[in-house]
């Protein structure tokens, strides 16, 4: 019986002691758990402070350490967001692209997914008001707007997105203009024509519409292509009558004892078509 006690003593103890242990783990576990929290939100806080001091990069450094330090905890997906924020405020361009893609590939449901999205846009669009003629910088821009617009359009970014996406194609039109306007200058009529047909096919609703029509005028009647230039008129007179370059043409037709009208069966002639049953822009 004193054996049986003993051995029943012994494992008593040992369960106290296995208990004891896992508690003491568990503890340590939290500590641990609760340091790296605290750590990761000091990082982060430090990085704001360098936010408020403009010094964006200092500031993208920090959360970009709190994204390696502490990939796990809740920190880590606020930094990446700022990551792009700072990174943008600093036009590291490339920079913003990639982080955030990854936030967008790691968190797909976060409701900051738009304003990563957001910030993609608008490096582009940056760029491109830098630069000036970067056509690929701007269609790329004007991909991430109409995501935004189609994907996500309640959110407060859609409607700062249409206004930069109608002002990019705008801009993408005018510069169709610059290249048909120098190729009619010097006689090049064929690629003019080609240059001035595509503002008006690709770029319906931009305001270089009624300029494209106009030249399209000049062109073809300088090759000789008198219903061409008639009807091109005469889809400037019916949506834009109103405009100078509309009087422009007219004097331009009058002056050879023309007028705007549509005949004949060219591409000018459907849209013509599409005008009068309200199918066109």
């Amino acid at each position: 019986m004193t054996w049986l006690r003993s051995r029943v003593s012994a494992l008593i103890f040992a369960t106290i002691f296995i208990l004891l242990s896992n508690c003491s783990e568990n503890q340590v576990g939290m500590d641990d758990s609760r340091s790296e929290d605290k750590a990761a939100e000091e990082i982060f806080n430090s990085g704001e402070k360098e936010i408020l001091r403009k010094r964006y990069g200092d500031a993208a450094e920090k959360f970009t350490e709190v994204e390696r330090l502490y990939p796990y905890s809740d920190w880590a997906k606020r930094a990446l967001i700022m990551q792009v924020y700072s990174f943008h405020k600093d036009q590291s361009y490339e920079n913003v692209v990639s982080a955030a893609n990854r936030f967008i590939e790691f968190h797909p449901n976060d409701k900051d997914v738009p304003y990563a999205y957001y910030l993609i846009g608008l490096s582009y669009y940056d760029q491109v008001l830098a630069i000036g003629r970067d056509q690929e910088l701007a269609k790329e821009a004007l991909r991430v707007f109409s995501l935004i617009t189609k994907e996500y359009p309640e959110s407060k970014y859609a409607s700062s997105s249409q206004i930069r996406f109608n002002f990019l194609r705008d801009h993408l039109a005018s510069k169709e203009m610059e290249v048909g306007r120098y190729y009619l200058k010097r006689s090049h009529y064929a690629p003019a024509i080609n240059r001035f047909r595509g503002v008006i096919e690709e770029f319906p609703t931009t305001s270089q519409v009624p300029e494209a029509l106009h030249r399209l005028v000049e062109a073809y009647l300088s090759l000789g292509l008198v219903n061409e230039a008639q009807t091109a008129g005469a889809i400037l007179g019916y949506n834009y009558r109103s405009t100078e370059w509309y009087d422009r043409t007219f004097a331009l037709l009058s002056s050879k004892g023309l007028k705007p009208k549509s005949s004949g069966n060219s591409w000018l002639s459907k849209i013509y078509r599409q005008v009068v049953k309200g199918q066109w822009l």
